[in-house]
């Protein structure tokens, strides 16, 4: 008779997965410290939950892009994607870096501007800007994107008012091969949208346009798309500028560039699934050596966000209390849900434990400490049997789920930076009651 032993954890990716003819083993994903900082230090100083970041990680992704699409295409901008990431200390890394901002909202608009950021150094997008946003932003000539023909009416008659001409960039939408197509914003360029909003700009004597504009969408994990979409973009410059009589200062190419995140509906780990930098690069290289040879290669602009932010951010989160349900799972509660954690909608995290803990994984679910049945962390993951208090690390986090966050139920906690040296500092206190009651009457 065939003998068969008790099945042991291996590290093969995330959730853990059993490997059969072996006695059993401790969990294997282990995470003591971050950038050298112990857990253990950080939740005694700072509490549970704990979002961490890592400077030296946001520049490292920085200098990574800007040397991979700098190779190619010397004459580039990175704008930092404020609706990723808009809390001071993570945009200023950036802003040190060289990048300018890049905004869709006039609450943005005016953290970018407290921030330091001229208005020659913003750019303004989003299907919704306020005639005041605007006003603010015409007045400091920001690099304003138009989303549609009443935003045209409106920058007019701004422009008007303040006796200057507007130079504009064009936001426009198209089949770059992928689904969905984000026709929502901008003009469509397949349908002739796009042609009729750069007449109604020409016609007007109070505005000129700078540029073509495009975002194809977000976690784009084929790179050659931007290829496609680069080429479209040219194409359409060209017409552009005949009309124009005149060549374009820019082409801005957007954002949506993957981050090492597993995708839910995804079969293969992001190791594999995700481009990395160069492929991306790679992917836009023929379409700007186009670029390249005209007498005044007009600038490209990278609205970057995900990926230069995404894998410098963690979360530390406790379990709180253990449940077995009716199906047999053993399920626990974290101090961390989806409060905190919006992107666990679509991103299954990377879950590593402090210290390493002993006994066969068994089929568990993560809630969090939320009054709401959809309060779910990961609904499908192996793991050894967790005791109270044990910490968590969740990984990436460092995309949306700070600006998306919600107060509701839970206070929000603290926010640390970990820089370049080591040193740990508070970019954002733990919230209390007078936080939320000091807006109230």
């Amino acid at each position: 008779m065939t003998q068969y032993s008790k099945p042991s954890i291996v590290k093969i990716g995330n959730p853990l997965y059993l490997k059969h003819g072996a006695s059993a083993q401790s969990y294997q994903f282990v995470r003591d410290s971050i950038e050298g900082v112990l857990i253990s230090d950080l939740v005694e100083k700072f509490g549970s939950p704990l979002f961490v970041f890592s400077k030296t990680t946001l520049q490292k992704k920085y200098r990574e892009a800007k040397a991979a699409i700098g190779a190619i295409y010397p004459n580039v901008t990175f704008g930092w994607s404020y609706k990723t990431n808009y809390l001071n200390a993570i945009c200023q890394v950036f802003h040190n870096e060289g990048a300018i901002a890049e905004v869709v909202s006039g609450f943005e608009y005016e953290k970018a501007r407290a921030l330091g950021v001229a208005g020659k150094n913003i750019i303004f997008n989003g299907p919704y800007k306020s005639k005041k946003s605007l006003e603010l932003a015409i007045a400091e000539n920001a690099q304003i994107h138009v989303d549609h023909l009443d935003e045209i009416s409106d920058i007019e008659e701004i422009a008007k008012s303040q006796n200057k001409k507007v130079k504009v960039g064009i936001r426009i939408n198209f089949n770059a091969g992928i689904y969905p197509i984000w026709s929502r914003f901008g003009f469509n360029l397949e349908s002739g949208q796009a042609l009729v909003a750069v007449n109604r700009i020409l016609r007007s004597e109070h505005l000129e346009i700078g540029g073509i504009h495009s975002h194809i969408g977000t976690f784009i994990i084929d790179a050659n798309a931007y290829g496609r979409a680069l080429e479209k973009m040219i194409k359409f410059m060209a017409e552009v500028e005949n009309l124009a009589g005149y060549e374009l200062d820019f082409l801005d190419l957007g954002g949506g560039f993957a981050s090492k995140s597993n995708l839910k509906t995804s079969y293969q780990a992001p190791e594999i699934n995700v481009p990395s930098i160069e492929d991306y690069a790679k992917a836009i290289a023929k379409p700007l050596q186009i670029l390249a040879q005209r007498k005044n290669p007009p600038k490209l602009i990278l609205e970057l966000g995900r990926h230069l932010v995404d894998e410098a951010g963690f979360l530390i989160t406790s379990v709180v209390a253990e449940k077995l349900l009716t199906d047999g799972r053993r399920s626990y509660v974290l101090d961390a849900g989806v409060n905190l954690l919006y992107t666990s909608t679509w991103y299954k995290f990377k879950i590593e434990l402090e210290s390493e803990v002993s006994g066969i994984a068994e089929p568990s679910i993560l809630f969090g400490p939320l009054c709401m049945n959809i309060d779910v962390v990961d609904e499908a993951i192996l793991l050894p049997r967790l005791k109270r208090f044990q910490r968590l690390i969740l990984s990436p986090v460092g995309a949306y789920n700070v600006t998306q966050w919600m107060q509701f139920i839970q206070y929000r906690p603290a926010v640390v930076l970990i820089d370049e040296n080591g040193a740990v500092k508070v970019i954002r206190r733990a919230e209390n009651l007078d936080d939320i009651n000091n807006m109230e009457s």
